[in-house]
């Protein structure tokens, strides 16, 4: 099984977020437990906006077992038709490319998304397999 990391379940337990940090590490450490876990390479560029260096990013990825994974064509397109699609049925600019890009990664290469964002995702790519540090 692997899991597809969101950016925000990392910043949730690096930041960190006092609503949310229990419940994150909580999901986390459960993924963990079934297999392996990735991040895309844009999330990696996210995370790194929250390190001193590259090589603090590095050791924190390694040190939680998360490896960093290049993005595919077919991820790449599918994230474009699908951002296209949303666009086209009036959807507002404040959901940017990098969204569609994490839940096209997830949805290609791994086997499901761990992310707080369930709604969003579950609209776009209903095939998608959603975790979440969430309560139902």
């Amino acid at each position: 099984m692997i899991t597809a990391l969101d950016t925000n379940i990392l910043l949730d337990i690096l930041l960190p977020n006092e609503q949310f940090y229990d419940l994150s590490a909580r999901a986390l450490e459960d993924a963990t437990g079934e297999g392996s876990l990735v991040v895309c390479d844009l999330v990696y560029a996210e995370l790194c906006a929250h390190f001193a260096s590259r090589r603090h990013c590095d050791e924190f990825l390694e040190e939680n077992g998360i490896r960093v994974e290049s993005l595919a064509r077919e991820a790449s397109f599918l994230a474009s038709r699908t951002w296209r699609i949303y666009r086209a049925q009036g959807g507002k600019r404040n959901r940017i490319l990098p969204d569609f890009i994490i839940g096209a990664h997830a949805q290609t290469q791994a086997s499901r998304l761990l992310t707080r964002d369930r709604g969003f995702y579950r609209e776009m790519f209903p095939s998608l397999v959603l975790l979440s540090g969430m309560r139902k």
